[in-house]
């Protein structure tokens, strides 16, 4: 049976540390060997072929990228070599030359999803027909058509009702006044005033009891409607539940140890995500367990265009996901030694002294360095940040203290205020745009317009903390003004002017396709790690909170 090993030529010396594998979830990038096949297969990629018939390019397109991953293995024998997987399907192909196959039972499979995605697509259709139908059209067409037509019934009743009170009111003065009416005259034409009062209400409620029986007879035959139509959808949506824990039940998950366990059975009582167990990682350990290959180290990277909700660069690695593998590989290493998945955490001893641009009795600005925490980490062993440093600075001050934040890997401008009411202040100028910031940084990627805006609705990542993504729908809003300073080979320095706060938000504007398409240098989550991100918030601008003057604040980038 085919084994699908690239052997390393000349052969590595076998890890010293091969008595343990590493974690897939380590943030801190992979082990030097499975770096080694990563780039090699990455080298094969540059030149234009994926596998035969499938071009590069294919992963450029509209469609996105994809995970690729690799596992280098020790055969019995003693040779060390590598496997090469892709996450979910490749080309619109579970196998392709060259990658380890999918993990569930082909026959089973067939058996299921042929069938099944037909009755999917019949049952959509019948949703689709019907959501298009004239009836229904019609239904919500008279509904809305009859809402709109008794607004304008209402405003008009109103309207008509609010001139005769006026003149009513206008009549009873006049009889007020009068010195020649009787008092039986007087009262009579009082009453007849009241009788029209009357017949004004009476009115109204004729309207609105007409206005309700029309209602009730569109809104009944609408919501009958409505009613088929999502009932339409929940047959759909049921089906759809039904088959896919069929499909799951297709797969079989092994581990070190040679023990099995269905699918579904790792992730009760919920239910495993779509596409759980077709991950690149999965697919790699289930075949090394069973060709009787030793797994040494294991590497994902992303290759092609990012997806349309950001945050994946081409060739970057990226450790094992969360919702899918966090439940899966645990079980699939049982039998091996794994190390403790190491954490990103910020450097320790950055910069002794907090540099102090500007200080009073209420404001302070400060010049933050980067690998700096703007606030303590919610781990409680890194207690060093700028927060920290300010409130050993100022003991006597009291609130927040900091006004805004910078990322771990920004440096610049923050400002702090000393007093409760001061903060507030500054906070309603940066809530209500009144605070001019500045930022420089250098692009990785030829930027060849000259100025623009970016407007992408952000929001976090909730599998892939803290990475933030583009989401149109539920993303809070994110706006970014930017002008290219200068051209320098591949690289671009923009100064980014924000218009929102999000986390993230120039890193990602920069980065997405639908943005800059081009990442900060350094940028470990959204591009490629380097020495340092190469942002740095430049410029400040606000109203001092007590004085009333402007102020302005700069300091020049260090790179």
């Amino acid at each position: 049976m085919e084994t699908w090993v690239t052997f390393f030529e000349p052969q590595p010396t076998p890890p010293a540390e091969a008595e343990t594998f590493p974690s897939p979830f380590d943030e801190l990038g992979p082990h030097a060997l499975a770096r080694r096949a990563a780039e090699a297969l990455q080298a094969e990629f540059q030149r234009g072929l994926i596998a035969p018939g499938i071009p590069t390019a294919t992963l450029d397109g509209p469609e996105g990228g994809k995970m690729f991953g690799v596992l280098v293995v020790q055969e019995p024998g003693g040779r060390i070599g590598f496997l090469r997987s892709f996450s979910g399907m490749l080309g619109g192909r579970w196998d392709v030359p060259g990658f380890v196959p999918p993990l569930f039972d082909r026959e089973a499979r067939a058996l299921i999803e042929p069938a099944g995605e037909a009755t999917v697509k019949g049952l959509l259709a019948r949703f689709e027909e019907f959501q298009a139908s004239a009836e229904l059209r019609e239904a919500r067409s008279a509904h809305e058509a009859m809402e709109a037509r008794h607004t304008q019934e209402r405003a008009a009743l109103r309207a008509k009702h609010e001139a005769t009170r006026q003149l009513r009111h206008a009549r009873r003065a006049e009889l007020a006044a009068s010195d020649v009416l009787t008092e039986a005259s007087r009262r009579q034409a009082l009453h007849a005033l009241d009788q029209e009062s009357r017949g004004d209400k009476a009115e109204r409620r004729r309207m609105e009891a007409a206005q309700e029986e029309e209602r009730r007879a569109l809104t009944s035959r609408r919501a009958r409607l409505e009613r088929r139509l999502r009932a339409l959808e929940r047959l759909r949506h049921i089906f759809c539940r039904g088959l896919m824990r069929r499909i799951h039940d297709s797969y079989v998950i092994p581990n070190a140890r040679g023990e099995h366990r269905p699918l579904r059975a790792l992730f009760e009582p919920g239910a495993p995500p779509s596409g759980t167990a077709d991950c690149a990682g999965p697919k790699l350990l289930a075949h090394a367990f069973t060709h009787g290959l030793r797994p040494l180290a294991m590497a994902e990277f992303w290759w092609g265009a990012p997806p349309t909700s950001g945050g994946r660069a081409a060739g970057a690695f990226y450790a094992a996901c969360r919702d899918k593998c966090g439940p899966l590989l645990p079980f699939m290493l049982r039998g091996l030694r794994v190390t403790p998945p190491r954490a990103f955490s910020p450097p320790s001893g950055v910069a002794h002294e907090l540099s102090i641009l500007f200080e009073d009795t209420w404001v302070v600005v400060v010049d933050k360095p980067c690998g700096l925490l703007s606030v303590p980490a919610r781990d409680a062993s890194v207690t060093d940040s700028v927060l920290a440093r300010l409130r050993a600075r100022y003991p006597h001050a009291t609130g927040p203290l900091l006004v805004h934040r910078l990322d771990l890997d920004t440096s610049g401008l923050l400002v702090a205020a000393l007093d409760p009411e001061t903060h507030a202040d500054l906070q309603r100028q940066f809530a209500r745009r009144e605070v001019h910031k500045r930022y420089v940084a250098w692009v990785q990627g030829q930027v060849h317009a000259e100025r623009g805006t970016i407007d992408l609705p952000m929001r976090v990542d909730l599998h892939d903390r803290p990475r933030q993504i583009h989401d149109p729908i539920h993303g809070k809003p994110a706006v970014t003004e930017w002008q290219v300073l200068e051209r320098r080979g591949e690289r671009t320095r923009l100064a980014f002017f924000p218009r929102t706060g999000r986390t993230h938000q120039l890193r990602v504007h920069a980065a997405h396709p639908l943005g800059l398409g081009a990442p900060i240098v350094g940028d470990r989550l959204y591009g490629h790690e380097a020495e340092r991100l190469l942002l740095h918030a430049e410029s400040l601008s606000f109203t001092h909170p007590r004085t009333g003057r402007r102020v302005s604040f700069e300091r020049p980038s260090p790179f």
